[in-house]
């Protein structure tokens, strides 16, 4: 999930917790809020921090766990995404700094498993006993080279879809049911979805996406490998050049707003029509609830143009520096039960990475009355089980900024898109592999 707002807080607002879900859920093993103690949730008071960038749901379950363990205060403290990561890695080199719970992105986490020696090593504290619960590939993602140290749990799962507009889209005369509009790209990818923008700019005098970069990270995802291959190489062909071919046709084309992803403008642009479409991941559906509650029922999903792929879902984990593992890893496995991340799912939209959650009927049925009755649990339950997640180095997220930012000084017309700009672009990559 990519948030860019900056707070800092306590977790205010109530979830839900059933011991009997829990219980039927469980795989055994695992630690469970409470276990060990003498039943009143502890008698020494602890305060606990978590790291994390945007609305990734706690703040609907704290107070549950708060009231539950006499003793215990959470502390929220909400960063920038890419600033987020740095400053782990910051704070790692540092020994110090980091909170007792750290969420990391997918885009990082080969970064950060590569330092396991700088984080708890889950499996010692029984996380083992989780394996089987997450898709297979999710699970590997947090998991040492050697198979030794786990040093994560996953949260959600960013298979993708296209939120739109359809009363935007009625008024530039393109169709608006979600079946239809997949129609417009199914054939022809993003091509026919540039072909669809182009007519929505021309009937409509407004720009059809929020950023090109929101289309760069998608159809970056969609292409057989990502910025290094498995050896820690550099491949910037062909599927980044694939995507950022892409990304300088939608430029070319004059879809683009233009407005930086996650900026207070990006914000308001939900609310006051600046864009009609976006890359909408399960994690986005949350976010774009929050900012236009105005906009109740104008919203839908349809198909992403080119089909597939991954885009975001993160991880829960513990610094060694932290000065409370043992309550950290209480609070980290009960964020990841079964009733907690379908609560999640259903408050802001994060699909759960455990599989067998998605016949859960909260999820199966779950119809959601902002995006036109769409139905999200079976929409992206089905784009998660599909997925085949591409190998992303201990790099890539410097390198992914690296690209971006040739392609923002592309839309602010300080480069030309072509053979110029691409060159540019490897030459940044190489520069941010280096470390």
């Amino acid at each position: 999930m990519k948030w860019s707002r900056s707070r800092s807080a306590s977790f205010l607002a109530a979830g839900a917790a059933s011991a009997l879900l829990l219980t039927a859920c469980s795989t055994g093993g695992g630690t469970e809020p409470g276990e060990g103690d003498d039943g009143d949730g502890g008698s020494e008071s602890v305060d606990l921090s978590i790291h994390f960038w945007g609305d990734m749901g706690f703040t609907q379950l704290a107070e549950q766990y708060e009231e539950e363990n006499p003793g215990v205060t959470i502390t929220l403290v909400e960063g920038e995404f890419n600033a987020q990561h740095e400053a782990l890695q910051q704070q790692l080199i540092a020994g110090s700094g980091a909170a007792d719970i750290v969420a990391i992105d997918e885009g990082f986490i080969v970064q950060f498993r590569n330092q396991p020696d700088k984080f708890v090593n889950l499996l010692d504290l029984g996380a083992a006993d989780y394996e089987e619960r997450y898709l297979p590939w999710k699970w590997q993602q947090s998991l040492s080279a050697d198979g030794a140290t786990q040093i994560g749990l996953g949260t959600d799962v960013g298979g993708q879809a296209m939120c739109y507009r359809h009363d935007l889209f009625a008024a530039a005369g393109l169709p608006t049911d979600r079946d239809e509009v997949s129609a417009l790209w199914d054939d022809e990818g993003w091509d026919g979805f540039i072909a669809a923008g182009e007519t929505y700019v021309a009937n409509s005098g407004k720009k059809f996406v929020d950023n090109a970069t929101q289309i760069f990270s998608p159809a970056l995802a969609q292409q057989e490998h990502s910025f290094f291959n498995e050896n820690e190489e550099l491949t910037p062909e062909p599927g980044p050049k694939a995507a950022f071919e892409i990304t300088e046709q939608v430029i070319d084309a004059g879809l683009s707003a233009n407005i930086a992803a996650w900026s207070d403008e990006w914000n308001a642009g939900f609310a006051n029509d600046a864009f009609a479409v976006l890359a909408c991941p399960a994690w986005m559906t949350g976010h774009i609830r929050n900012q236009a509650p105005d906009k109740a029922g104008l919203w839908d999903i349809a198909a992403i143009p080119g089909g597939g792929g991954n885009w975001g879902g993160s991880f829960l984990t513990i610094p060694e520096q932290s000065e409370n593992q043992e309550e950290a890893w209480k609070l980290l496995s009960w964020l990841v039960q079964p009733e907690q991340q379908i609560a999640v799912f259903e408050t802001v939209g994060n699909l759960p990475s455990q599989p067998a959650l998605y016949e859960d009927p909260k999820i199966q049925e779950r119809v959601d009355e902002f995006f036109n009755n769409a139905p999200t649990g079976q929409i992206f339950s089905k784009t998660a089980l599909e997925l085949e997640p591409q190998y992303l180095g201990k790099r890539n997220g410097p390198v992914r900024v690296a690209v971006e930012n040739v392609l923002n000084d592309i839309q602010a017309g300080n480069l030309s898109t072509g053979a110029e700009a691409w060159e540019r672009a490897v030459s940044e990559a190489e520069l941010a592999a280096q470390g």
